[in-house]
């Protein structure tokens, strides 16, 4: 077997991390401040998107401003923060980041300033080249400028990498730099969405890297 592309970009929540549960639970606490639903675990992964502020606006039935959703976000990263100590990493985390025979790096679209220490405490950091976060102080966003960024710092072009993400945004992003991406059905997003995108899909992150390494 052959490598086409010689580095790969992880995804880390809900893709190495395994955060859905607490994800749930910090998005009813933020629904609720709001008189909000309580939305399951089938439900956010089928009805999730990005931006997440249009995510918001559709469970909660009205429009929602820039004010409205920093002050939701906050609220959903302080009960995710206050649960992260309870998540572990995919159950194939290691043994999938040890299967790659290139370069790898970490992208999140969680802050920065709290990624980097936590990919620490799980003993992931030496696998990596780069570790990139959000550089703002509300999420929400698309993931594509910001991978654009990650591989601009590495020194790589789009048709050098492929990523490995559970979201149809990671799969966004990847088209556009020209990258392909293998979506992992374990995370955040309804396997039947990810499996009707048309981008190849796995159902374990050793899966997923075995794909990733037959790509042209």
């Amino acid at each position: 077997m052959t490598t086409a592309r010689r580095h790969l970009v992880w995804d880390w929540n809900g893709t190495l991390l395994d955060d859905l549960d607490l994800v749930v639970q910090a998005t009813n606490v933020a629904f609720a401040s709001a008189g909000g639903p309580v939305v399951s675990a089938g439900e956010h992964r089928v009805r999730f998107r990005r931006p997440i502020a249009d995510y918001y606006a559709e469970m909660l039935g009205r429009a929602i401003d820039e004010e409205s959703f920093g002050q939701l976000d906050r609220i959903f990263h302080d009960a995710y923060r206050a649960g992260l100590t309870s998540c572990a990493l995919a159950a194939d985390a290691t043994a999938a980041i040890g299967s790659w025979p290139g370069s790898q790096s970490l992208l999140s679209m969680w802050f920065h300033d709290e990624l980097v220490p936590t990919v620490r405490t799980y003993g992931l950091t030496p696998h990596f080249s780069r570790v990139d976060g959000l550089r703002a102080a509300v999420g929400g966003g698309h993931k594509a400028e910001w991978l654009a960024k990650h591989l601009a710092e590495l020194g790589l072009g789009g048709h050098e990498v492929v990523l490995i993400g559970d979201s149809l945004d990671d799969a966004d992003a990847a088209g556009s730099v020209g990258a392909p991406c293998v979506l992992y059905t374990g995370g955040l997003s309804d396997p039947t969405r990810l499996r009707n995108s048309g981008h190849p899909v796995a159902d374990t992150l050793t899966a997923a890297v075995t794909l990733a390494r037959t790509l042209p």
